[in-house]
Formats: C-alpha cells, sequence, structure tokens
C-alpha cells in the first residue's frame, strides 16, 4: 500500500487562458429515421397526430383566454369570422 503523496516530475500550473465552452449548446440528440416501410408510416403518424394534438391544444387555450392576440382562434378572430359572416 502506498504510503504518503504522489511526487509528480513537474508541478501542476493552473490553467490560465483558455476559453471554457460553457456558453455553447451542447449538440442534441440524434435520432435515426426508422428504415423499414410499417415504421416509416407509424412515425409519419405520430408526428401528425401530435402536431394535430398542439394545434387544437393552443385553439383551445386561446378561446378560453380570449386576450391573446398572438394564438389563433381568440376573440379577435371570433370577431372576424363573425363579421365575415353578416
Amino acid at each position: 500500500m502506498a504510503q504518503g503523496t504522489k511526487k509528480l516530475s513537474k508541478p501542476i500550473a493552473a490553467k490560465s487562458g483558455k476559453r471554457t465552452n460553457a456558453g455553447i449548446m451542447k449538440k442534441g440528440r440524434v435520432e435515426i429515421a426508422p428504415k423499414r416501410a410499417s415504421l416509416v408510416k407509424a412515425n409519419n403518424l405520430n408526428k401528425r397526430l401530435g402536431a394535430q394534438l398542439a394545434a387544437g391544444t393552443e385553439r383551445h387555450l386561446a378561446q378560453k383566454a380570449g386576450h391573446l392576440e398572438l394564438l389563433a382562434g381568440g376573440k379577435k378572430d371570433r370577431k372576424k369570422a363573425a363579421e365575415a359572416k353578416k
């Protein structure tokens, strides 16, 4: 068993002048696209259904809030639709 501290040939110098990559965003998770026809079809269906769910949720929130002009389907859009019908 070793006793005492490790004897180094050169003293360890503190790092200076080097930039850190703290502000650089890391690469995201890589997702490999499916190759089988059935999996490709299922992937496309999932993507489409997910988009429909997100759009429906945003529309529902806009109708509930009513004062959000950024989201489609709010009070502003309902007034325009009512005027267009007349």
